[in-house]
């Protein structure tokens, strides 16, 4: 295959698309393989009906009640599944009266409320909203919760979470390592004479293991595996005045077939004919999830803190017919927003769906 070009289309993609029309973009590999870009007569999201499975949705996440909101001894409840990710939500109001071990798999948590700390095996950690804190597979860990209620997205990869490769970009793009937070080892103070309890997630199912001790008696290690913490105030998007970087710009975890991005503030494109709202795409390769953390999300109207959209793999996906307006005003983004793809489908969780907005897929060609 070789770049070939018919009809009205600019030369350059995202760039001076001629007056009344629509450009968007028909890729492979999510943003990173081959790709055609289609320039349209309507809005490809222009649709008066879908009647079928295949539909983006809509979930007003910060109104679901979880088990472990309910009662501390209790577990997160899982809203999405793929066998690239599992995705679970966690509210807090007690610190956790057990330690837990993950051997499923590696967890990426985001703090999206709520104050506390991490203990784990590696020290304490503490948390605050748009913490990121990565635990590797096999950690034992429990939240301690200061000042809740504390609501986590957690995401569980049966792969390692490593950082994305940045290429031309250098080491030092969209955040350096040196702003990743260590645990910090303190001597264990609660060493009362009693039972603790370690469980044990493998498969699913949970073991406990009770110990005479208190199991966070680790007074030294040293490695390259350990659990790290990520502000997104420290995270430092790529832009360009003069074109529209596609969202893969701002990967910050990767897993296999797992994506972890983080839209965070930033300039809008000041080229008077760059695009400055995403472009329509079809997703082709991944099912894209985005958590709206804060702030004016400037890529569609309506959308509430706290939300989760899904759109699946084979329908468009573009910007809110409003969203568009407003970008000709605005000068920068204000949006805090974490967005998880997972390469193989996403199944919806019946917990979920007790809190879905039912009209969102129409929310294109409403007013």
């Amino acid at each position: 295959m070789y770049l070939v070009k018919k009809g009205n289309a600019p030369n350059q993609a995202h760039v001076g698309i001629p007056d009344g029309l629509h450009e968007e973009e028909h890729g492979r590999r999510g943003f990173s393989g081959p790709s055609s870009h289609l320039y349209r007569t309507h809005p490809p999201t222009g649709w008066v009906r879908i009647d079928g499975p295949l539909k983006p949705r809509a979930f007003a996440c910060a109104a679901l009640s979880t088990p472990d909101q309910r009662s501390a001894d209790a577990r997160p409840v899982e809203i999405l599944r793929s066998p690239d990710v599992r995705v679970f939500l966690s509210r807090r109001a007690e610190t956790m009266p057990y330690f837990l071990r993950n051997a499923d798999g590696d967890e990426v948590q985001f703090v999206h409320s709520g104050r506390g700390r991490f203990e784990t095996d590696y020290g304490t950690l503490s948390y605050e909203p748009g913490d990121y804190v990565v635990i590797p597979k096999g950690t034992i860990y429990r939240v301690s919760v200061e000042a809740g209620p504390s609501l986590f997205l957690i995401a569980e990869s049966p792969k390692q979470v490593t950082l994305p490769e940045r290429g031309l970009l250098g080491h030092h793009a969209l955040f350096d390592l040196g702003v990743l937070t260590v645990p910090e080892l303190a001597p264990v103070t609660d060493t009362s004479g009693r039972e603790w309890e370690v469980r044990i997630k493998r498969n699913g199912e949970y073991t406990k293991v009770v110990y005479p001790f208190n199991p966070m008696d680790v007074v030294g290690w040293k490695g390259d595996l350990w659990v790290a913490k990520l502000n997104v105030r420290d995270f430092r998007p790529v832009m360009s005045p003069r074109y529209h970087l596609p969202p893969s710009v701002h990967a910050t975890f990767q897993a296999g077939g797992l994506l972890i991005s983080t839209f965070a503030p930033r300039p809008l494109e000041s080229d008077p004919q760059a695009l400055r709202v995403p472009f329509y795409h079809r997703n082709m390769d991944y099912d894209e999830v985005l958590f709206y953390h804060k702030g004016d999300f400037f890529s569609r109207a309506g959308i509430q803190q706290g939300a989760l959209t899904l759109h699946p793999q084979g329908i468009h996906h573009g910007p809110h017919p409003q969203a568009v307006e407003a970008s000709k005003t605005k000068t920068h983004t204000d949006e805090v927003a974490v967005m998880i793809e997972s390469r193989r489908p996403f199944s919806v969780l019946p917990e979920l769906e007790t809190v879905e907005l039912k009209e969102y897929a129409m929310s294109w060609s409403q007013p």
